[in-house]
């Protein structure tokens, strides 16, 4: 697959950008001065006054500044969107061309995948450690410090760590002792 060049990209962006509403007439004009002042071979003043006529719909000024970019060559249709960039960003990233790039660099990725990102074990793994995390929090916050009230949960508990992952298991020894504030 050949790379999209810049010159296409403003081709193919250029319904987009002079759609209503899109940019506003501050951000043309600051297009239109960053473009004259740093780069003066690409917009000259006369240029520059050209597209910033207030008498001049926006809309037009905008097609006519696209179609004397296209015309000017690569480099400089590069140079405005570095400057599409600095004063419109929402806008540069909702652009036609920068959705086709980037699905165009995922078309390798094995689409059957995406549903599978955060874990593969599925919604019942999730629900059982859910529940177990759950159910042993509520055991250690009903359960009082006083070993008379529940001995069979402390013996249950002192199997669990031989089950359970050693990371937790830390934690249920720590309950077994009698002073809990040791934690």
């Amino acid at each position: 697959m050949t790379e999209q060049t810049y010159c296409d990209r403003l081709a193919q962006d250029r319904p987009f950008l002079t759609g209503l509403g899109r940019l506003s007439e501050q951000q043309v004009d600051r297009i239109i001065l960053q473009l004259n002042r740093y780069y003066p071979q690409i917009l000259s003043n006369k240029d520059a006054e050209k597209f910033r006529n207030p008498k001049v719909s926006l809309r037009v000024r905008l097609c006519d500044l696209l179609g004397h970019l296209q015309r000017s060559g690569e480099r400089d249709c590069q140079e405005f969107y570095r400057a599409l960039y600095i004063h419109a960003q929402p806008l540069h990233s909702c652009l036609p061309s920068r959705h086709a790039l980037q699905n165009s660099d995922c078309t390798e990725l094995d689409s059957g995948t995406a549903g599978r990102e955060l874990s593969d074990r599925g919604p019942v793994a999730f629900l059982t450690c859910l529940g177990l995390a759950a159910g042993l929090a509520l055991l250690v916050y009903c359960c009082p410090p006083d070993p008379k009230v529940l001995p069979g949960a402390r013996r249950v508990l002192g199997f669990s760590p031989v089950i359970v992952d050693r990371h937790v298991s830390r934690f249920l020894l720590a309950f077994l002792t009698d002073d809990l504030g040791g934690l």
